[in-house]
């Protein structure tokens, strides 16, 4: 079944930029909308940002003028652009893609914002 996997994570400083990818492979059904989550210790996890088919993006309030989705859901990648980041924006970045019937989800990759 398809496969997700991230890349990108690491530690950056309060107000840096990082850039994450997530590309899909064993792609079989068209996928129909790609997005962006994040899980912060001890905390439940957080949608940030949506591309779908047609283009549309949307991004979360807490990321919102910081955070740029962007990519090809017809080819299965897309990244996030983070700027100005801030120290809670911490967490595992996970790449999550859905087709008409199912949810597939990456391993993540950590995003550690400190100084």
């Amino acid at each position: 079944q398809m496969q997700l996997a991230e890349s990108g994570g690491g530690l950056v400083q309060p107000g840096g930029s990082l850039r994450l990818s997530c590309r899909a492979s064993r792609v079989t059904v068209p996928i129909l909308v790609m997005s962006w989550y994040r899980q912060a210790p001890g905390k439940e996890r957080d949608w940030v940002a949506t591309l779908t088919e047609s283009g549309h993006t949307n991004v979360a309030d807490s990321v919102k003028g910081r955070f740029i989705i962007s990519g090809d859901n017809e080819k299965g990648t897309i990244a996030l652009q983070m700027s100005s980041v801030k120290p809670e924006d911490t967490a595992v970045y996970y790449c999550h893609a859905a087709s008409a019937t199912m949810n597939y989800w990456g391993q993540g990759t950590q995003v550690t914002v400190s100084s």
